[in-house]
């Protein structure tokens, strides 16, 4: 790995846990503080907090310059797929972009029967359940597995402290959540964008498992993607050259994605509701460690921590007041 664990038990004293820039409106999200200048664009400043369960549950050490960086290289290397909100990257965690209004639905691309949560396709499956969002699933599938195709499983927003439910085309569409050409648009572009990043990742001994993709609308109308890509957060990942041999094991495959967060809360009992239990130091830094191999591997090049002191350090390259 590129970095030494040493320099990631250092970061730990450096965690850019919140934002208050003098940016214009601040909309605070689970991972993201975005903020409004009025001039059609949004300044995104990745933190380091992490989420699961639809929770935030504290912070890991250069997390958010990683998501940031490797957002980015994905926006360029998918830019030929499909359009997306990136103009540049003025700081290790900050994305300036065009403003959009998102989509009121989180597209997620599933090409495995596999997660912890009590929403996750396996989940269900596990009860007996043979149809996922609109889609038959055959009998016989262990977890882990890959399914016939890869298949889109639309997900609603949930406000704050409730959970996103996971719904058909038919259901959204029923409930006018959205327009049918613009579902159309926007699964056709969640299937390419994720038969690129499965191509890649593959090319990369990665196996790109799952992930979700936040689309927005853009002044002039069409239909770009937002926020992130194919990062460990909205993505799963596994070590290809281990998988076949870990599944006829029956052990879980090697991630590099929170999975490991979640599988280590989930051990201790919490699946999201309740007091969230400290995740201690050391699970931090193997998380983050999994996070920088798995960005290492996607970008072929060695991920640079920043050790700054990550506030004063945002202020100073976009030039307004810590």
């Amino acid at each position: 790995m590129s970095v030494e664990l040493a320099t990631l038990r250092e970061g730990l004293a450096y965690t850019l846990d919140r934002t208050d820039l003098p940016l214009g409106r601040k909309v605070e999200g689970k991972v993201r503080d975005s903020y409004l200048p009025g001039d059609g664009t949004r300044v995104l400043v990745t933190t380091d907090r992490i989420s699961a369960f639809d929770r935030v549950l504290g912070t890991l050490p250069f997390k958010g310059q990683v998501l940031n960086q490797l957002s980015a290289w994905w926006f360029e290397t998918t830019r030929e797929v499909a359009p997306n909100h990136l103009i540049d990257v003025p700081d290790p965690c900050v994305t300036r972009a065009r403003e959009c209004t998102p989509l009121p639905v989180e597209w997620v691309m599933r090409a495995y029967v596999t997660g912890v949560t009590s929403t996750s396709i396996w989940a269900h499956y596990a009860k007996g359940a043979r149809e996922f969002c609109g889609h038959r699933l055959p009998d016989g599938m262990k977890k882990n597995e890959p399914l016939p195709e890869a298949i889109l499983t639309p997900s609603t927003k949930a406000h704050e402290g409730a959970h996103d439910e996971s719904v058909s085309r038919e259901t959204l569409l029923e409930r006018g959540v959205i327009d049918e050409a613009t579902f159309e648009a926007a699964s056709a572009i969640a299937h390419a964008l994720f038969a690129k990043g499965r191509a890649v990742c593959a090319s990369r001994g990665l196996i790109l498992v799952d992930t979700k993709y936040e689309l927005g609308r853009a002044a002039d109308g069409s239909i770009v993607v937002i926020d992130e890509i194919h990062t460990p957060d909205s993505s799963r990942y596994w070590l290809a050259d281990s998988y076949e041999g870990r599944l006829s094991r029956g052990e879980e495959p090697e991630s590099f994605d929170k999975e490991y967060v979640r599988r280590w809360l989930a051990a201790t009992g919490f699946t999201g509701d309740g007091p969230i239990p400290p995740i201690p130091d050391d699970v931090r830094v193997e998380a983050s460690r999994r996070y920088i191999e798995a960005c290492d591997a996607i970008r072929g090049v060695a991920f640079e921590p920043n050790l700054e002191p990550p506030l004063a350090r945002i202020a100073h390259n976009l030039g307004v007041a810590a």
